[in-house]
């Protein structure tokens, strides 16, 4: 298999089959994305899905059709090859890159935003990698996943600078949640999961969530309350800085 290559099961997400790596791929990938951001290209859902990329922090899963379609046009841009074998297939390019930096991770910040601008993403996945360097997913409206790895600060400023500003608001106890969010100009859920793999599934574990909200120009901050999951409290104010240092927290 050639060094920018991964091989993986054939396209069954549910298939817990182990995953090989290339000797001296990730530490020659490390190296460059540390001298800047590493691009890996545009993908849907469907391809990512045929490749088993993320696949389990996604929201459905393509039809077969859908799939079908998927693995002919990665074939035909030579991104996936037949394995060793009939049950194995190699993932090429950059895009094994991202397959292979996605099953590494054990944690993953996923935001979403309402109040969007068009040519902007819905929703950034960010999967820290133990050498403080990430792999960052945007999503747009169309559905297409812009991968690239950046180094771990440089990945959260952006993101800090994607999600909801404006001067903090006071933290109240008597400030009605549902209501600032249903009033807001931009809000934004942000939740940071733990998670094991089981073979190349995910199994999810423990996890946090930040909520934003801009509402008259101030923004709010909420958590969920630790005695009622379903239960929106304030959270201690914090200004732009202090929104970066909430995602750093959360990622701890």
């Amino acid at each position: 298999m050639s060094d920018d290559a991964r091989e993986v099961p054939a396209a069954t997400p549910s298939d817990p089959g182990a995953a090989s790596v290339p000797a001296g791929l990730v530490s020659a990938v490390v190296d460059l994305v540390h001298t800047g951001p590493v691009l890996l290209g545009a993908y849907t859902i469907a391809e990512l899905t045929a490749v088993d990329a993320i696949v389990d922090f996604l929201e459905a899963r393509p039809s077969d059709e859908v799939l079908a379609e998927a693995v002919r046009s990665l074939a035909a841009r030579q991104l996936l090859l037949a394995g060793d074998t009939g049950e194995q297939v190699q993932v090429q390019g950059d895009l094994g890159i991202a397959v292979a930096f996605q099953q590494r991770a054990r944690k993953v910040l996923d935001a979403r935003t309402t109040g969007s601008q068009p040519g902007e993403p819905w929703r950034i996945l960010v999967l820290p990698q133990p050498e403080q360097i990430c792999l960052m997913v945007r999503i747009d409206a169309l559905g297409i996943h812009q991968i690239g790895l950046y180094k771990l600060d440089e990945a959260l400023r952006m993101l800090t600078d994607w999600l909801p500003q404006g001067a903090s608001a006071d933290p109240d106890p008597a400030t009605d949640a549902e209501a600032v969010l249903t009033a807001s100009e931009r809000s934004a859920l942000v939740t940071v999961t733990q998670y094991t793999a089981q073979g190349s599934a995910e199994i999810a574990g423990v996890s946090s969530d930040l909520i934003l909200a801009r509402s008259d120009g101030r923004l709010h901050f909420f958590s969920r309350d630790p005695h009622a999951r379903d239960k929106l409290v304030p959270s201690p104010a914090a200004g732009k800085d202090g929104v970066q240092e909430r995602l750093v927290e959360l990622l701890a």
